[in-house]
């Protein structure tokens, strides 16, 4: 069964450039609701361990970069089958194949600065906001 709970980051990109209220508005006006949120500046060990899935593709180095090259505001989200729902809502990574009305499509600037990540199943769904959040966060959002 696919789970209620997502983690979204709004990216540094979006973020420094006033876009963020706009994304949270749109993931609210397609059902989710915003169960944690905080802004941080990641620094490389935690760039680097949250993206350590993709450590050995060439996109590593300029990703993390990129991630640690202002806030960025990670999210837990709420909605029924909420990874797939996230991912429809956001959109295709490259925002010229992104649908219309999308986060993406709306916001990113490129394939490589594109507003927003979303968690790719359910299992690291939970990784991921764990890697944020911690329980009593969890627990005093409700």
């Amino acid at each position: 069964m696919p789970g209620k709970r997502t983690l979204a980051i709004i990216k540094p990109d979006a973020f420094g450039n006033g876009k963020a209220g706009k994304i949270v508005a749109l993931l609210e006006t397609n059902g989710f609701k915003i169960k944690a949120a905080r802004v941080v500046r990641l620094a490389q060990p935690q760039a680097g361990a949250f993206y350590e899935v993709h450590k050995e593709r060439p996109f590593f180095a300029p990703l993390t970069a990129f991630m640690m090259s202002g806030a960025c505001m990670p999210l837990v989200l709420e909605k029924e089958n909420a990874v797939l729902a996230l991912r429809d809502a956001i959109g295709a990574t490259d925002p010229e194949e992104a649908r219309d009305g999308t986060v993406r499509k709306l916001y990113a600037e490129s394939k490589e600065r594109n507003a927003i990540h979303a968690s790719d199943s359910d299992e690291n769904a939970e990784r991921e906001i764990r890697f944020f959040f911690s329980d009593a966060d969890l627990l005093a959002a409700g």
